[in-house]
């Protein structure tokens, strides 16, 4: 092309010339060769016996010129057939594509290729849309009906199918899933051997059992003694029954087997018979109970540590295992015992009286009966399954989310609820980020944890084993174990950082009963009152708050003014008997379960400033400090016991957590340094809870104040042992200080008034 251009330059323009030359000719001579303007006029004229140009700028010949026109007309024609050939083949491309591509495959093509995510950050208000968009009624329908697989007791067939449909879903999900395995001991009823009951001429073989009860024979008077809570033990005390050594017929509810058990123990009871009145279970009287009696939670065979096979521990057992045996009984049989072991009639105030017909429901204390339990240890393989949807701001922070996943018998409000629940969160958290944009900051654990019904074994074993980094790095816990029980109520039970994050929810959540949000079900002026439960140890949450010191939540959709769902442990917890509590809207009480769940995980991992409320702590902690201070004032003042140190505490960690209030508010929150640093600051108050003066193997609720040992400022707070008291407020101050240590941002701002 540049040829060509020099050529037709060339040839129109032979004598004007660029620049101004001189060089001497092939002849010697010379000559001015100048610019000449575009009109053909000379700017000057030539100048003799000057030296002329050089040959390659001296004026064509008539010769060249026609030579150089050949050439200019060779590329024109070249230059017009090159342009026809490429539009030419241009056009025929898009007729080939146009015939071989028809307008529906064509479009089909376009709807096949993927569409890219959008970059835009979603606001809360889009993520709260999808997420409601997505968990459906009908999809858990469909995924409670394929979960619904009958009996899953723990480590069995049916229990180790159901954990690898769990992992291949999570599979299909690109959720990494992995499992943890641990071998632990759990209690069984002896096929060869069963428990009995002997009550002069009758004899008893329930098939319930209570796993982790003693094992043996003990023989004394028969006591009815309500509930068996400490107020029920009173009553009899009051009525002169005597409690050592006698067996005592307690009725489920209220407490845990293991309190009743507990409690009876130390009152010197030989044994507990525990069976399901009518007034609190409304069923037929020969349903079996099935349950355990461990204070405490993990195997309790290795506590304080993790029940892996390649570890050794040296021989030990749980300080909760009960000393005394204790069996399940049938309502029937229950009735046939109360019918005739007579003795005084408690007052009508102390509720004693029960609804089965027929039955005087004295306290007895005269007629003896003997119970035999022979249940055996068995080993155990038991498989925690995971699923992980990572962040992309700070992926090793967690916000796990756990189910139990066995059961006595069917476990469908037990099990299989929450079982769903979790898997559905996780495809509908999963689409979102695939699909629909969402970015979660922190990353989403899903956990099926196994040997629940044991006394949340498979939760706690991992606690266990991953003690020393899980409290660094997990935010909360929320449990959905129970999640669905009934329909028209709601109650909770959490850590106090976990209160406003409720509340906030239950604004947002549309309430099942079709109008309104839960807030407004639960009632506005009163929501704490009306829907919050102090967090007992049964509670699948507990070992992650009072253990490991992660604040945790569970929640339950229940029958109004009935917080237990009767089914629990029996082989009535089935699709139609949960039907019947959710007036047949178990599917639709699952999904608005779901994404009240879904809500406060997504907030937790969604938000750049976590969502823990600090003051809440503080009404907790005056609350108990208040009581404590009461209690020393009116013992002796001369043992030099003052209040003072611990009131200091408590100011200490007022000003530390109004000096995170005052850093959330300044904050800038697109600054992620600062919203990092103010983060850890946060997440270390619940550990920080955690008294370091008591072991986790025979104290493994050290928490401070929602714990469970001498060491809780409850527990100080009705000690009347001097020494005990003197000892145990010291230590509690200096755990309080240490905690308002931790929340302070840089080591000179500490507050150390004590």
């Amino acid at each position: 092309m540049d040829l060509m251009r020099s050529a037709i330059n060339n040839v129109f323009n032979s004598e004007q010339y660029s620049r101004f030359t001189m060089q001497p000719d092939e002849e010697g001579g010379s000559h001015v060769e100048v610019k000449l303007s575009d009109d053909g006029i000379d700017d000057a004229t030539e100048v003799a016996h000057q030296p002329r140009g050089s040959p390659c700028f001296r004026p064509l010949t008539q010769k060249q010129r026609q030579r150089n026109a050949c050439y200019v007309a060779l590329g024109v024609l070249l230059l017009v057939s090159l342009g026809y050939m490429l539009g030419y083949v241009s056009h025929r491309a898009r007729q080939q594509e146009s015939a071989t591509c028809p307008p529906e495959q064509e479009e089909e093509e376009e709807e096949k290729m993927p569409v890219a995510a959008p970059d835009v950050p979603l606001d809360w208000a889009k993520i709260t849309s999808l997420l409601t968009q997505k968990l459906t009624s009908q999809a858990f329908n469909k995924t409670l009906s394929d979960f619904d697989l009958g009996n899953r007791s723990a480590g069995s067939a049916a229990d180790m199918n159901l954990a690898n449909q769990i992992f291949k879903t999570f599979k299909t999900q690109e959720m990494e899933p992995w499992t943890d395995i641990h071998y632990v001991q759990l209690q069984t009823a002896d096929s060869k051997r069963p428990n009995r009951v002997l009550f002069g001429s009758d004899e008893f073989q329930p098939k319930g059992y209570l796993a982790y009860s003693a094992t043996g024979t003990a023989k004394g008077k028969i006591v009815y003694g309500n509930y068996g809570r400490q107020e029920d033990l009173k009553v009899l005390q009051n009525n002169s029954i005597e409690l050592k050594g006698c067996v005592m017929l307690l009725r489920a509810g209220r407490i845990s087997f293991a309190q009743q058990v507990a409690n009876a123990a130390e009152k010197g009871a030989a044994a507990v018979l525990i069976y399901p009145d009518t007034q609190d279970y409304k069923y037929q009287n020969k349903i079996e109970l099935y349950g355990h009696v461990h204070l405490g939670s993990g195997d309790p065979y290795t506590p304080g540590f993790p029940s892996f096979n390649h570890t050794q521990f040296p021989p030990t057992q749980s300080s909760g295992l009960p000393t005394i045996p204790a069996q399940t009984i049938t309502a029937q049989m229950a009735a046939t015992i109360l019918q005739k072991i007579g003795g005084p009639e408690p007052v009508a105030s102390s509720g004693f009286k029960g609804g089965m017909p027929s039955v005087p429901y004295t306290l007895g204390g005269s007629m003896n009966i003997t119970v035999e339990v022979n249940n055996v240890l068995v080993n155990r393989e038991i498989h925690n399954v995971f699923g992980v949807i990572k962040g992309f701001t700070d992926p090793d922070r967690y916000v796990v989310l756990g189910a139990q996943r066995d059961a006595w018998g069917q476990g469908y409000a037990r099990a299989n609820v929450g079982t769903t629940i979790l898997t559905e969160l996780a495809k509908a958290v999963h689409e979102m980020v695939e699909k629909d944009g969402f970015r979660p900051r922190r990353s989403l654990v899903f956990a099926s944890w196994a040997a629940g019904e044991y006394g949340n074994v498979g939760a706690t074993e991992w606690l266990e084993a991953y003690m020393s980094s899980l409290d660094k790095r997990v935010l909360t816990y929320i449990s959905l174990d129970g999640a669905v029980m009934g329909r028209g109520g709601f109650m909770a039970s959490s850590s106090p950082l976990l209160h406003s994050l409720l509340e906030s929810t239950m604004k947002e959540v549309k309430s099942p009963l079709g109008s309104g949000s839960m807030y407004d079900m639960v009632g506005r002026a009163n929501w704490e009152i009306n829907a919050m439960r102090p967090m007992a140890m049964e509670d699948p949450a507990y070992p992650f708050l009072a253990f490991s010191g992660i604040p945790s939540v569970s929640f339950h959709f229940i029958t109004p003014n009935v917080e237990a769902y009767p089914y629990y442990g029996t082989n009535l917890d089935n699709m139609d008997h949960l039907g019947y509590e959710t007036n047949h809207h178990t599917g639709e009480m699952a999904a608005v379960a779901g994404q009240f769940a879904g809500q406060m995980a997504l907030r937790l991992a969604h938000d750049h400033l976590i969502r823990l409320d600090v003051q809440r702590y503080s009404r907790v902690i005056t609350s108990a400090v208040a009581k404590l201070t009461k209690h020393i004032n009116k013992l002796s003042k001369s043992d030099g016991v003052s209040p003072s140190w611990l009131a200091r505490a408590r100011g200490s960690f007022m000003r530390a957590a109004a000096g995170i209030n005052n850093a959330i508010t300044s904050t800038d929150i697109n600054d992620k340094e600062a919203c990092r640093i103010l983060n850890e600051r946060t997440m270390k108050i619940e550990h920080s809870l955690l008294s370091p003066y008591v072991s986790p193997k025979d104290t493994p609720f050290r928490h401070l104040l929602l714990g469970r040992g001498s060491h809780t400022l409850a527990a100080i707070s009705e000690t009347t042992d001097m020494v005990q008291l003197r000892t145990q407020l010291a230590l509690a101050t200096w755990t309080l200080q240490g905690c308002a240590n931790a929340m302070v941002g840089d080591i000179w701002d500490i507050d150390n008034q004590i």
